[in-house]
């Protein structure tokens, strides 16, 4: 079995789920500090031909929290606000239709924690792009907390008796083939290769959100662009 581990990330971009598509179990990593101004509760969306940044507020987040103890912020006023700016932005999208309304679903979730939210969000998004794999919150099996780094992966792995980890092409500064190999587990990388395609008439912009793949395309394209990645 092959394995990959990711923080929840709010409607990541493709490699995000290139990487789910190539495990055959999909660990949240919820159960890590909180990163201010990374993505797990940002992202970048098609508004007006250019890259346009939405943030989820949250209260009183901090690099002192696990992700999972985040909460949202208490004023939902957002919610309308960014619903409103993807229906002014997509609305003329071919697949606004089938879209809209998913996304709707996901926002009014009556979630307290990003964790929360993330995680509805995933396996709703993985449900539409027909993405069988298993996903599981880390905070929810492993209790292990007390390691750190790629200990704690390597302990993962174990747990699940998995023969291969896959991790973002980020970590190859971050974990050592040779040390997942004496523990008979094959490291993998995975670089999402690029990927384009209509966004009304304007100059291609690349690696927004996954809202915007879904907007601009059918299942079959979304499923070629799953598979454009390699293996390092």
């Amino acid at each position: 079995m092959t394995i990959g581990i990711m923080q929840p990330y709010i409607f990541p971009y493709i490699g995000y789920f290139q990487l789910i598509r190539a495990v055959d179990k999909f660990v949240i990593y919820d159960d890590v500090n909180f990163i201010n101004k990374g993505w797990i509760n940002r992202n970048r969306i098609l508004v007006s031909g250019e890259a346009h940044l939405f943030t989820i507020p949250l209260k009183d987040a901090s690099q002192n929290k696990l992700i999972r103890e985040v909460e949202l912020a208490r004023d939902t006023s957002w919610k309308k606000k960014f619903l409103k700016t993807l229906q002014q932005s997509y609305q003329k999208a071919p697949n606004y239709p089938k879209v809209f309304p998913l996304l709707e679903e996901i926002v009014h979730l009556e979630a307290e924690t990003i964790a929360e939210l993330t995680v509805y969000a995933l396996i709703k998004l993985c449900n539409y792009m027909d993405l069988k794999t298993e996903i599981i919150p880390s905070s929810s099996v492993y209790n292990n907390t007390s390691l750190k780094a790629q200990e704690r992966i390597l302990d993962i792995c174990r747990q699940e008796n998995a023969t291969g980890y896959i991790n973002a092409i980020g970590g190859m500064e971050l974990y050592d083939k040779q040390k997942f190999g004496e523990a008979g587990i094959r490291l993998e990388f995975i670089k999402s290769l690029p990927v384009s395609y209509p966004q009304f008439k304007n100059a291609f912009v690349p690696w927004l959100s996954v809202i915007d793949i879904l907007m601009f395309n059918e299942q079959e394209n979304i499923t070629r662009f799953l598979d454009q990645y390699e293996l390092l």
